[in-house]
């Protein structure tokens, strides 16, 4: 097994964000204080579409400066994935046939010839008896070692993959501007990259195997090529890579007021340009596909367009802030680049190919698959002091969605903060978020903010039941409001 690969694409994701495209696993400050607008944080305006009217009190702009740019990694079984690799290399590397000694059979039925009184007819049919009985228990043996080997890399296969994604946005973004009447625009660009690594177990088999129990005698036994004899197994490597950039373009206003509260309303309109693909290699495999792991990763062909529309709304008040945002009201569908094509090629890349139409067959892949957008509806709310330096807030997401490697994500965060006014003062919070499906992770979120510009978060999942643990990281600088 070419291990150099493998390896390199399970630790790819160390060097590499979480879980998800932020769309999913919000970047910045919104790490930490999840979908609650707070105007010290410039970030979580990507949030609900109404929280940019937060951001700026008076007519002008507020923009960023650069990113923020998120950078982590998610995974099962994390800590003992190099055991695994080993484990795998050595499933493939071992000689299943070192207990079947054809000269030992040989031997023991001539022995079994000279001993067997009678005619040599008799003698002849003892010694073809010895043979094929000691050839089905051979066969029998390492019938077992397979399946005892396919069940192992199953578990492995089951209980270890690698999520790596970053998400970095446009240089002096988002820019907002409130205008006299009071309603703001809001422009932002970012760029994702998110993909996935994992294991596709196959049955271990030897080709030619079952002509062995075809062997009723000493010329047949003779016959034998032990060499022909060869592993099959379609057990592979599968990445799936999906890059976006996104333009996005907002507004809100204060749709009314009253003496203690104000409800402010938000759209906004997201344009997608993805770049979805996905890759098997064929461990058993020791030729070269044609396209590189790192030509994959960054490859941008077959782009699949859409717009999603993100709608939001809030209720401001002087110590409490409620908010609804539903994300995707659209639900637009992008398409993956459809595998599974065969004609014209060879090789790692013809068995690569063959290996894909059997995981579509067994329902492990699809050979056409498409992602859908599906609308989310967040909640969110903030007991706080009249001008947000004091915060305690939580945000839920009512529903699961998926993300576009088809992994479920419904988070629940919990967060308090406290920022300040004074330019030398440091901007602290801290918090929990769940995520209450799928993998259901649990992170331990904290961030600082220096000189009310420069905003540094991270967030850590500690190993759970499942061997499933997480690690992200992000930084951002925007100019003072």
């Amino acid at each position: 097994m070419k291990k150099y690969f493998a390896v390199a694409c399970l630790y790819l994701a160390s060097s590499s964000v979480m879980a998800a495209m932020y769309t999913y696993q919000p970047i910045g400050s919104s790490t930490v204080l999840g979908s609650y607008g707070n105007r010290h944080a410039l970030s979580t305006a990507m949030g609900n579409p109404a929280a940019s009217y937060l951001m700026a009190n008076l007519q002008g702009f507020r923009v960023g400066f650069a990113g923020p740019i998120g950078i982590g990694v998610e995974g099962g079984g994390v800590g003992t994935i190099n055991d695994k690799v080993d484990s795998l290399e050595a499933s493939v590397d071992t000689d299943y046939l070192s207990s079947l000694d054809l000269q030992a059979i040989e031997d023991g039925a001539t022995d079994v010839y000279n001993n067997t009184p009678g005619s040599n007819a008799d003698k002849e049919a003892a010694a073809n008896a010895y043979i094929v009985q000691e050839i089905n228990a051979a066969v029998d043996t390492i019938e077992a070692s397979l399946a005892d080997v396919s069940d192992d890399v199953a578990t492995i296969a089951d209980t270890t993959y690698l999520k790596f994604a970053t998400t970095v946005q446009g240089p002096f973004l988002p820019i907002i501007y409130k205008t006299r009447r009071r309603g703001v625009f809001m422009i932002d660009a970012s760029a994702s990259l998110v993909g996935r690594a994992q294991i596709l177990s196959d049955s271990f088999t030897l080709t030619g195997l079952d002509d062995l129990r075809n062997i009723s005698d000493e010329n047949d036994l003779q016959n034998v090529d032990l060499e022909a004899i060869e592993l099959d197994t379609d057990t592979s490597l599968y990445l799936k890579r999906v890059s976006n950039y996104k333009f996005s373009i907002g507004y809100s206003e204060m749709y009314s007021r009253t003496t203690g509260s104000a409800l402010l309303l938000g759209g906004r309109l997201n344009f997608h340009k993805l770049a979805m693909d996905q890759k098997l290699t064929v461990l058993n495999d020791d030729g070269d596909s044609d396209v590189s792991y790192g030509d994959f990763f960054i490859s941008r062909e077959d782009r699949s367009d859409g717009i999603s529309l993100d709608l939001g709304a809030i209720i401001a008040a002087r110590y409490l802030q409620l908010g609804a945002t539903l994300s995707n009201v659209n639900e637009p569908e992008f398409d993956y680049k459809v595998i599974g094509r065969c004609t014209g090629l060879s090789g790692a890349d013809l068995s690569a190919c063959n290996a894909a139409i059997g995981f579509a067959d067994s329902g492990k892949i699809s050979l056409k698959e498409k992602y859908k957008m599906k609308a989310q509806l967040n909640l969110s709310m903030a007991l706080k002091s009249k001008d947000q330096n004091f915060s305690i807030a939580g945000s839920f997401d009512a529903n699961s969605i998926k993300d576009p490697l088809g992994d479920k994500y419904q988070w629940a965060a919990v967060s308090i903060s406290h920022y300040s006014d004074d330019f030398f003062s440091i901007g602290m919070r801290a918090g929990v978020r769940k995520n209450m499906s799928g993998n259901e992770m649990s992170y331990y979120t904290a961030g600082l903010t220096l000189s009310r510009r420069l905003d540094i978060d991270v967030a850590y999942s500690p190993e759970n039941d499942d061997g499933d643990t997480g690690l992200y990281f992000s930084v951002g600088y925007s100019f003072m409001y």
